[in-house]
């Protein structure tokens, strides 16, 4: 079956450039233009809708993110300060339509200047070897949070950090790359809080950094340390469509982090989180690659009943660790994806699809691509509770019963039937077979014109 093209709502526009007084009242220094894409040929991605039936993002009114922005709202930007200003307030809903022109890089203040660690814990009395020395847990022991001066100090410095690198996504809007110029936030996070129809296309977001940990001596049984900070995170949003994306830690992988109390000092989260009762999300033709905790559905076994609906279709997955996704509770349809397992700079496998908290898991007609060390019972994962229904994937071109596989091999089952039935189903492809080949160059930042 074809894929869809998502060409709509496209419409011809005229090539306008802010004058200096009103980027001086607007957005501020620096390239800013206004409806750039008019003189080329190549397709309007600004005003592209959701395709009909195209996941769960589809349902009711859709999602058309800032189609109807008018000139004054729909801006191309190339600077931290200038995507703020963007932005906007993050309760205004106006339509608006941000094209990101070039690399943008989070860690910089209002002037460009690049930002370290070392100056956002500045002032606040932070010190790493200090924050080291207090919670060794040879000395503070292992049975509670961190407390005290350096933690308080901790906090203090993460959230420094976050006021700079956190960018408010606002409803009814629209933030594209600008073909052609490798279009992408480096160190940042998009925050798409409590807001209805968001449409994220054609970026690539890396290196999305903490520079202050938080240490969990309670966390599993050896402890861990813990950051903030999704390349992408969605709470409590509703009609959102992430698409042609590319989710990376390069280039500061994790196998370049240091161990402190045993553990790896872990700088990264999620790259695309689902929670907070978000729901009615399409998640395509994104790459991911490089890195650890990839995609939570659902922040924890009480999130919202009757939401956390997201389909997961046409996405490549290389070098995952582990959340690919991660569900809880709600439905959730995962098709036509590509999960390459092959060690990938350090990050090792341990497991793809993870069904817990009675999550409805449609899994269909995916490949996986497995090292022959590899066993076919690590790619699904839950706690008992959660389903995953679903047919026709292919391990290594071979029809597999993955549901089967891992349940052989563990006490904890995955049920095996869900409470419902998907129907948003557009370009679902009743054979995984060509997808290796297929997703190489449909997928990720950088191939949409």
């Amino acid at each position: 079956m074809a894929t869809p093209s998502h060409r709509r709502s496209l419409r011809k526009r005229r090539t306008l450039v802010v004058s200096a007084a009103a980027a001086a009242a607007g957005i501020g220094a620096g390239l800013i233009v206004l409806n750039a894409n008019a003189a080329s040929t190549s397709v309007d991605l600004s005003h592209q809708t959701l395709a009909a039936k195209d996941g769960w993002a589809s349902s009711g009114a859709g999602t058309t993110g800032g189609a109807k922005a008018d000139a004054a709202h729909t801006f191309t930007v190339s600077t931290r300060a200038q995507l703020v200003k963007a932005l906007g307030s993050a309760s205004d809903t106006t339509p608006r339509i941000v094209k990101v022109k070039g690399t943008i890089d989070a860690n910089t203040d209002d002037s460009g200047k690049k930002l370290s660690c070392g100056d956002y814990s500045a002032g606040t009395g932070y010190s790493l070897a200090a924050y080291l020395k207090a919670f060794d847990p040879a000395t503070y022991g292992t049975s509670k949070l961190p407390s005290g001066t350096q933690e308080t100090a901790r906090a203090a410095a993460q959230a420094k950090q976050g006021k700079n690198i956190i960018f408010r996504v606002p409803a009814n809007t629209t933030v594209v790359g600008v073909p052609g110029t490798n279009a992408g936030i480096t160190g940042g996070m998009l925050q798409i809080q409590s807001v209805d129809n968001v449409i994220v296309r054609n970026l690539t977001f890396a290196a999305t950094q903490d520079c202050f940990p938080q240490w969990d001596p309670t966390d599993g049984d050896s402890g861990n340390w813990n950051s903030q900070y999704d390349a992408v995170t969605l709470r409590g949003a509703t009609h959102v469509w992430a698409d042609h994306n590319t989710f990376t830690d390069a280039p500061g992988l994790d196998s370049a982090d240091p161990t402190y109390y045993g553990r790896q000092y872990q700088i990264h989260d999620g790259d695309l989180d689902i929670t907070k009762g978000s729901d009615l999300v399409t998640v395509e033709r994104n790459q991911f690659t490089n890195h650890d905790k990839t995609m939570l559905i659902g922040a924890s076994d009480t999130d919202s009943v009757g939401k956390l609906r997201v389909s997961i279709h046409h996405n490549v997955w290389k070098g995952i660790v582990q959340r690919a996704p991660l569900a809880r509770i709600g439905q959730i349809h995962i098709y036509n994806n590509f999960y390459d397992t092959t060690e990938l700079n350090g990050y090792v496998l341990q497991y793809s699809v993870n069904s817990r908290a009675k999550a409805q898991v449609v899994a269909e007609d995916n490949y996986w691509r497995i090292p022959a060390s590899q066993k076919v019972s690590k790619l699904f994962s839950g706690d008992g509770t959660g389903s995953i229904a679903g047919g026709g994937n292919l391990v290594n071109g071979t029809a597999t019963d993955l549901v089967a596989a891992y349940n052989a091999a563990n006490s904890k089952k995955l049920k095996t039937t869900v409470n419902w039935t998907p129907t948003l189903t557009a370009g679902l492809e009743t054979s995984a077979k060509n997808l290796p080949t297929e997703l190489a160059t449909t997928t990720g930042a950088g191939v949409l014109s």
